[in-house]
């Protein structure tokens, strides 16, 4: 019988520990953590093969060299964008932990009103500073995802040529990267359709992988923007029960204050009616 009462208890603080593990996780914070590392994983990605993609296809179709010494050329600006997914990658890394930890410590903040840094004014500060940030980066990845659909509408262009060369009649079409601004305006660049080189592109999967790669990443810039629309919203919510259970504690200690206050008046009295009496 003792055995079977132990096991019962055991059992129920196990499942009373389960329920407050859970209850104390900041699932908006996990969630939206979860959808920004898939997301900027996926743009990243996707995103540095589609550009290496790219080069390859200007360098082996329409004949694109490298400009010598410093010049700024289209390749220049391909490996600039590379640097720039590199720093994306690890900048949002630690953003999106930092926002995990701050989602950690409120909730703590409010499941116990009497927390120790939580809800103090560092803690509100920091919270406000976060909500800051994830409003500017929430711009940033509405940029960045305006930015990444340019080439997944180019890139769109080309297919459906690809797609239609065989059923175009008269004129051809031809794609003109000057009209890209991929070369000066002295260079011409031009790729006729009925062409060989054009044909031979339109076969190769460079062109079909790039273009699918660039529409994974604008899907990964989407993801990123949606989290960052959750954790404005964790953040916000995040911030008002700060400030509610801040002014609770307030509204606690002078309560506990005056009640000290009145005890100690109920005990002079006493004293003094002891001391007359006596």
């Amino acid at each position: 019988m003792e055995e079977n009462m132990d096991e019962s208890q055991s059992q129920k603080g196990c499942k009373e520990c389960c329920e407050r593990c859970v209850g104390s996780l900041p699932w908006a914070s996990l969630i939206a953590t979860i959808l920004l590392y898939m997301g900027v994983a996926l743009f990243c990605g996707c995103g540095h093969e589609a550009l290496s993609g790219t080069v390859t296809i200007l360098q082996n179709y329409f004949e694109v060299v490298r400009a010598p010494g410093q010049t700024l050329d289209v390749f220049t600006i391909i490996d600039i964008l590379k640097y720039i997914i590199y720093g994306l990658a690890a900048g949002f890394f630690v953003f999106g932990v930092l926002l995990l930890v701050e989602g950690f410590f409120t909730t703590g903040a409010i499941r116990d009103l009497y927390g120790e840094f939580k809800i103090t004014a560092c803690g509100r500060c920091l919270t406000a500073f976060l909500l800051f940030l994830a409003y500017l980066f929430f711009l940033v990845w509405l940029g960045v995802t305006a930015f990444t659909s340019l080439p997944v509408f180019m890139y769109f262009n080309v297919w459906s040529m690809c797609q239609n060369a065989s059923l175009v009649e008269g004129p051809k079409l031809c794609l003109d990267l000057r009209q890209f601004g991929a070369v000066t305006i002295s260079e011409e660049r031009k790729l006729c359709t009925g062409s060989e080189k054009f044909l031979k592109m339109c076969e190769s999967n460079e062109l079909d992988l790039t273009f699918h790669l660039f529409v994974c990443a604008l899907a990964g810039a989407g993801a990123a923007v949606i989290a960052m629309v959750h954790f404005l919203m964790a953040l916000a919510a995040n911030w008002g029960y700060l400030k509610d259970a801040s002014r609770m504690q307030k509204y606690e200690d002078i309560k506990s204050k005056e009640e000290q206050e009145l005890h100690d008046i109920h005990s002079t009295r006493s004293k003094e009616r002891l001391n007359a009496y006596t």
